[in-house]
């Protein structure tokens, strides 16, 4: 099953002196290992969270009081979680602080925070915003430097922002409704208009590329992804396939966010994972679909499986 009905928990039935402790349980269940305290002047903590989940795309929304929230060292040494986040606003004006920055996010902007290092969620009234959860090593085989867009306002009105906002308040209103064999797909969207619009962020700008070495990436990418199956696929294989020299390819590939041989394992297992999601494909079994993806070895697919997604490939089947 691709994803489960939403999952709504409230601090509602829960008496006002442990509405502090109920909420930093819920929102540590949901997201990451943080304290939260009430706004000041306030005395506790009420709130909402609506959660859902498509493929290995964690999507929820949040309606709450006044308050701070914290990923500190010490949280994150008692629990290694590999996550990116993205705080979407809808209500209510939020800050963002990470890596030495603040994002101030009003109504339609979003940003960008990493679980593997501190960061601050400030909310000096109500507010109410979707967040978005997805795999650290996802984002990172996408976008370089990716330590460099964290806490940095996207805004909402223009550009991939608008695109993105539009996207998951259909997606959010939709989603109960949404055919299992989309679900994959609407996730795989979601996440590229994110990846478009940080990469429109001015720390991600890159040096522009010739049109030949754009041409030999693109060979190269179009190659990876033909050849999945095969489990001999290599560095050294597409130069021979290319006819390119070992320099050149390497050259051509140069500025990429991850290493060509890192990438061929992020599509093999981004093509596992469709597969996985798609109920044509549910006769299969796991090392079917595995082996299939130019794996061979079962339980190295599992490993390799949960570092990429933070989930075994049964989880996502199930």
């Amino acid at each position: 099953m691709l994803h489960r009905m939403s999952r709504t928990i409230s601090t509602e039935s829960v008496a006002t002196p442990q509405r502090t402790a109920f909420w930093t349980d819920l929102v540590c269940d949901t997201y990451v290992q943080l304290e939260c305290d009430p706004g000041a002047g306030c005395n506790g903590i009420d709130g909402e969270i609506v959660a859902d989940e498509l493929a290995t795309l964690q999507l929820s929304r949040v309606t709450a009081t006044a308050q701070l929230v914290k990923r500190t060292p010490a949280l994150i040494a008692r629990a290694s979680e590999d996550h990116f986040l993205v705080s979407i606003q809808t209500q209510g004006r939020g800050v963002i602080s990470q890596d030495g920055r603040h994002a101030l996010l009003g109504p339609g902007d979003f940003a960008l925070y990493d679980s593997t290092r501190p960061y601050q969620l400030t909310f000096d009234a109500d507010f109410q915003q979707y967040v978005l959860k997805l795999p650290g090593p996802t984002l990172r085989t996408a976008l370089r430097d990716t330590d460099k867009l964290t806490a940095t306002t996207v805004r909402g009105d223009r550009g991939a922002g608008h695109l993105m906002i539009g996207m998951i308040r259909t997606l959010a209103a939709d989603i109960d409704a949404l055919a299992p064999e989309s679900a994959a797909a609407v996730a795989d969207s979601v996440s590229q208009i994110l990846i478009a619009g940080l990469a429109a962020l001015p720390a991600a700008k890159r040096e522009p590329v010739s049109q030949l070495t754009a041409y030999h990436r693109e060979q190269i990418k179009a190659l990876v992804r033909a050849r999945l199956a095969d489990p001999e696929l290599n560095v050294a294989q597409i130069a021979r396939v290319l006819r390119l020299s070992s320099s050149t390819l390497h050259r051509a590939w140069a500025g990429e966010p991850c290493s060509l041989s890192d990438f061929i394992w992020s599509q093999r297992l981004d093509a596992a994972r469709r597969a996985l999601c798609d109920p044509a494909c549910a006769a299969r079994t796991v090392s079917e679909i595995a082996f299939s993806c130019g794996f061979n070895d079962a339980a190295h697919f599992s490993r390799a499986f949960r570092a990429r997604f933070g989930c075994s490939p049964r989880d996502v089947r199930r």
